[in-house]
């Protein structure tokens, strides 16, 4: 059963608005669905859209964030929680810990290093959880070639792309996850 989902993604108020519009749609509909929702605590970017729009439609928001961020600034004290740590490696294990699935939207290095460790932890069975890549106007493309390359190349099993889900939409990761309807 899914009761929280950890989100990653950008950081950036710079992204396409496309990205925006996804990442409030699944906000919405995980309020929705009573899912809540755990995010890396920021109040920017994909991060305060996704956080902003799960609270607007009534739902739990825990966000994690170490001090030298909340510190400049950037941390959403408009949420149900904000634990602040002291380091990076402290929020992405309570990150880990507090989710019970994983969905990637569109980011830049910090989503792609928690993504990677993720993935990794899940090869190397530290967690079974889903991890849901939300591939929004084809923005995982370009990665998903490049897993496709490095398996192609034995640097990872054939079958590596059976440790996530790529979804093109957010009602593609609440069915993936069974939870279709509100």
């Amino acid at each position: 059963m899914i009761r929280n989902i950890t989100v990653y993604c950008s950081s950036s108020n710079q992204a396409p608005e496309a990205y925006f519009e996804c990442a409030a749609r699944l906000g919405k509909g995980m309020a929705e669905r009573g899912i809540g929702l755990v995010f890396g605590g920021g109040n920017v970017g994909l991060m305060g859209c996704v956080a902003d729009t799960v609270m607007q439609s009534g739902g739990t928001v825990r966000g994690i964030i170490p001090r030298f961020l909340e510190e400049k600034e950037v941390a959403h004290y408009g949420i149900s929680e904000l634990c602040v740590v002291e380091t990076m490696h402290e929020r992405k294990m309570k990150l880990t810990e507090w989710g019970d699935a994983f969905v990637i939207l569109p980011g830049g290095f910090g989503t792609l290093d928690e993504l990677m460790e993720i993935i990794t932890w899940k090869h190397l069975g530290h967690h079974r959880k889903p991890i849901l890549l939300l591939n929004c106007n084809g923005f995982w493309e370009p990665l998903l070639s490049f897993f496709g390359r490095i398996a192609e190349e034995g640097m990872v099993g054939k079958n590596q792309d059976r440790y996530y889900t790529v979804c093109s939409t957010p009602e593609e990761v609440f069915s993936a996850l069974g939870e279709d309807g509100p």
